[in-house]
């Protein structure tokens, strides 16, 4: 037996390589292209990429509801709640009561925040022109095949839709 002391473990923290972590690095071009939506849409629109990219939701009929767009989102819908008061503040959104349901609340775009919708998808291309610059369009295809992939892998577990 030895009397020469065990080496203290090695720790996850001093083996991990954040820079090769897929879900770093996912997190990271998703904050970059958050953050050039948001810089454009400020300058452009005054309006954040959260409320632009909320706004185009509502105005191509992916989410007609605060509750739908919190799960789109991944958010709490207090936080949804406030966002959507702000931009019914700047009259570019109505809640109207549903008819056949009076507990369900519809969003509905002003004619001002469909204007304002109308100019996003020319902001979000350029976006995206500018982080996947450089790519051909089979590397673009594959990444989008790739992505695709992921969410249906969560989906499959959590019972969801990726459409």
């Amino acid at each position: 037996m030895s009397d020469s002391p065990t080496p203290p473990p090695v720790s996850p923290l001093s083996t991990y390589q954040m820079n090769d972590s897929v879900g770093y690095l996912m997190s990271r071009v998703k904050s970059v292209m958050t953050n050039l939506v948001t810089q454009r849409t400020q300058e452009e629109l005054g309006i954040t990429g959260t409320q632009a990219s909320m706004l185009f939701m509502i105005a191509v009929g992916r989410c007609s509801t605060a509750a739908e767009l919190a799960r789109e989102y991944g958010i709490d819908a207090s936080a949804v709640t406030r966002l959507l008061d702000r931009v019914e503040k700047r009259g570019l959104l109505s809640r109207v009561r549903s008819i056949e349901d009076r507990r369900v609340v519809r969003l509905e775009l002003t004619d001002e925040g469909r204007a304002l919708a109308e100019r996003l998808p020319p902001i979000f291309r350029s976006v995206l022109d500018q982080v996947l610059d450089g790519f051909t369009p089979e590397e673009v295809g594959f990444l989008k095949s790739m992505l695709r992939r992921i969410l249906s892998n969560y989906c499959e577990t959590a019972g969801g839709s990726i459409t």
